[in-house]
C-alpha cells in the first residue's frame, strides 16, 4: 500500500493506493473521503465519490459530503434532549431541528492524522460543552484500504461524562463517476424490511414500519429512480428518498451485517456496504444543487449521487423503543462500515 501525503492550507490530504492502482483519498477536515479511484467492468479508473475541487470547500457545506459529522449524526428533534434527568440545547440548524452535530461539529473540524499501514487514522478531541452536548469526548476515524478495493471505517469514541453519541460517514456514490450525472438510475437493494416514518421535518415518530407494500421497499433490488415520485409522506417530506430504514436481525454484538447493495448496469460497479451498525439512513441528494464546484469545475445538481450512512436511529436520544446512543464513562463506542467495491 503506498500513502501521499499532500498539504493545502490547513488541510491535509492523503491517497492510498492499492497494488491495483485503486486509490481512494481522505481529508483532515472532517475526517472526510474525498476521492474513491475504483475500475468499472472494463477496467477503466473513475471517481465514484462525489466532492469538490478546492479542499476548503468542504468547511461548513451543505452537503456534508464525503466526512464524519457529530457528534450525533442525523437529527435531534427541536434540539433538545434529556440525560440522567438533566436537559440539554443543541443549535437549531435544520428547520426547526438540530442536524450533524450543530454547525461547528465534528465535520466542521480539522482532525489529528497519523499512517497506521494500509491506511489512516484520525483523531478530534471534543471538550465538554462543545456544540451543547456533556462530556469531554476523544473521537477516532480510522480508514484502510484493502487490495480487493474494501474501504474500512472504524469509529471509536470515549467520554469523561455521559452523553449521546451517532457517528457515520456522509459519502455520496455515483458509481458511473462523481460527474455523470443523476445516480438515480442505479439500482439498490436493502438487508432492511423495515424503516421509520417521519413528520414533515423528518424526525421519527417512534413507529418503526414494515417497508412492504410501500415505496420504501427495497427488500428486492429496484432502481432509485422508480418509486422516488410517488405520493408518499417519506417521499414528499424529503423531496426524495431521505429516510432511515433498520438492518434485519441487527443485534449489538459487533457482527458485521450486509446493509446495501447500490449498482450500476452502466459502468458494471457494484458497491456493498456492510457495518456493525442499526440502521442506513439513505439520502438521494434531493438538496445538492448549489453546492461548491466539484471536482470537474461545475456544482453537483440534486440526486446526482446517494449517500448511504450506517448509523444509529435518528433522534435515538428522545425514543425510548430506539437503541440507545449514551455513551458513559468506562464505555467505548467501536462501530465499523466496510464500503466494498466490485
Amino acid at each position: 500500500m503506498e500513502i501521499q501525503k499532500k498539504t493545502e492550507g490547513e488541510i491535509t490530504l492523503y491517497t492510498l493506493t492499492n497494488a491495483s492502482g485503486a486509490s481512494v483519498t481522505l481529508s483532515t477536515l472532517g475526517a472526510g473521503i474525498v476521492a474513491v479511484n475504483v475500475p468499472d467492468a472494463n477496467g477503466k479508473m473513475d471517481d465514484v465519490c462525489l466532492g469538490y475541487a478546492n479542499p476548503a470547500d468542504y468547511l461548513a457545506d451543505g452537503p456534508c459530503a464525503g466526512k464524519v459529522p457529530g457528534r450525533y449524526a442525523n437529527r435531534i428533534a427541536r434540539g433538545h434532549f434529556t440525560l440522567d434527568g438533566q436537559e440539554y440545547s443543541l443549535a437549531i440548524n435544520n428547520g426547526p431541528n438540530a442536524l450533524h452535530g450543530g454547525p461547528t461539529g465534528f465535520m466542521n473540524r480539522i482532525w489529528d492524522a497519523e499512517e497506521i499501514g494500509s491506511g489512516v487514522r484520525f483523531t478530534y478531541h471534543a471538550p465538554d460543552g462543545e456544540e451543547g452536548y456533556p462530556g469531554a469526548l476523544t473521537a477516532v476515524a480510522t480508514y484502510t484500504w484493502s487490495d480487493d478495493n474494501t474501504l474500512r471505517l472504524r469509529l471509536e469514541a470515549d467520554t469523561d461524562a455521559p452523553t449521546v453519541v451517532n457517528l457515520t460517514n456522509h459519502a455520496y456514490w455515483n458509481l458511473d463517476g462523481h460527474d455523470s450525472g443523476s445516480v438515480l438510475e442505479h439500482g439498490m437493494q436493502m438487508n432492511c424490511s423495515r424503516f421509520l416514518p417521519t413528520d414533515d421535518t423528518l424526525i421519527p415518530t417512534g413507529e418503526i414500519a414494515p417497508v412492504a407494500g410501500t415505496p420504501m421497499d427495497f427488500t428486492v433490488e429496484k432502481k432509485l429512480v422508480r418509486d422516488i415520485k410517488a405520493d408518499f409522506p417519506s417521499l414528499k417530506y424529503g423531496k426524495g428518498y431521505d429516510s432511515c430504514w433498520v438492518i434485519d436481525d441487527y443485534c449489538k454484538d459487533g457482527t458485521m451485517r450486509l446493509a446495501a447493495v447500490l449498482r450500476a448496469s452502466k459502468s458494471g460497479r457494484v458497491l456493498e456496504v456492510s457495518t456493525t451498525q442499526p440502521a442506513a439512513q439513505v439520502y438521494t441528494g434531493c438538496w445538492l444543487a448549489g453546492c461548491p464546484a466539484n471536482k470537474n469545475g461545475r456544482s453537483y445538481d440534486d440526486y446526482d449521487g446517494v449517500a448511504i450512512e450506517c448509523q444509529n436511529f435518528p433522534d435515538a436520544p428522545n425514543h425510548d423503543n430506539f437503541p440507545s446512543a449514551v455513551l458513559r464513562p468506562g464505555e467505548h463506542y467501536d462501530e465499523t462500515i466496510e464500503f466494498a467495491f466490485k
